[in-house]
């Protein structure tokens, strides 16, 4: 068998193996999407027919609309703080050194790794001690502590583009550390910055069990999925899953879009 051949067999395998598991991981949330649409109550095959009515039951439930309407207060205010925090994060890491600065980084960025269940019971004792719990401000300090590693993350590889020698040239030319932070370093994160926002808002809407622990009363949507879990099957279900994944895999796909794009720029700039 010739070589070219082995080559061109292997790239398939490659591809069809991808391809396999990407179908694999895509199956489950085609399922809700396809069925969300279903006109039966219950999902059944053959498909009941093409109908809105579910989707219509779901705008017209007000408990819905409001933790629709916390999921995106919680959801933009945790991507502006986890933002700002992983920009300041990552840059008090690329510009100075200083003792313990393994452990600062360790700090920031062990959140995810810990159990959300473990988070959320910690989270739950401290927070109602200081008198937050049950607000929609405990839900966003707690996935502020989750995302701001992600935005550290983005933030960070981008600062490792930046030169060492922008900043001393500006200081040389009679600008101050702060103008120097807001006119180079900044506008050279932006895309970096644009995709840490969104996805911060990605990682935010996404989570329910940290906020089923802390938000008291206050729902968000995939709290109010989990709380229409626990009664009767309920075909409104599918159609607020449906809404939930169309809106975080649009925020991931802006995030992504504004990493690839500068990668691709830096790349095709270098010789």
């Amino acid at each position: 068998m010739s070589q070219p051949l082995i080559t061109r067999l292997s790239r398939f395998l490659q591809f069809g193996l991808i391809g396999a598991i990407a179908l694999f991981i895509a199956t489950p949330m085609l399922v809700i999407a396809v069925f969300s649409f279903d006109a039966n109550r219950f999902p059944t095959i053959p498909w009941g027919g093409f109908s809105l009515q579910w989707h219509q039951a779901v705008l017209a439930d007000s408990m819905i609309r409001d933790a629709f309407l916390n999921s995106l207060i919680v959801g933009v205010g945790t991507a502006v703080i986890a933002t700002v925090l992983g920009f300041a994060a990552a840059y008090i890491d690329y510009r100075y050194m200083f003792r313990g600065k393994a452990l600062f980084g360790l700090l920031v960025a062990i959140p995810p790794a810990v159990p959300v269940s473990i988070m959320g019971m910690a989270m739950l004792a401290f927070l109602s001690r200081i008198g937050l719990f049950g607000s929609v401000e405990a839900i966003i300090a707690c996935h502020v502590a989750i995302a701001t590693s992600f935005a550290m993350a983005i933030i960070r590889l981008r600062l490792g583009e930046f030169s060492r020698d922008l900043e001393p040239a500006a200081w040389n030319l009679g600008a101050s550390p702060f103008a120097t932070l807001f006119t180079v370093v900044l506008p050279f994160c932006k895309p970096s910055l644009i995709a840490s926002f969104f996805l911060s808002a990605a990682v935010s809407f996404d989570e329910f069990l940290i906020a089923w622990f802390v938000g008291g009363v206050n729902e968000t949507l995939p709290v109010r999925i989990l709380n229409l879990l626990q009664g009767q099957v309920n075909p409104k279900i599918n159609a607020i899953g449906t809404i939930v994944l169309i809106i975080s895999i649009v925020l991931v796909l802006v995030a992504q879009r504004f990493i690839g794009v500068r990668a691709g720029k830096t790349a095709s700039s270098n010789p």
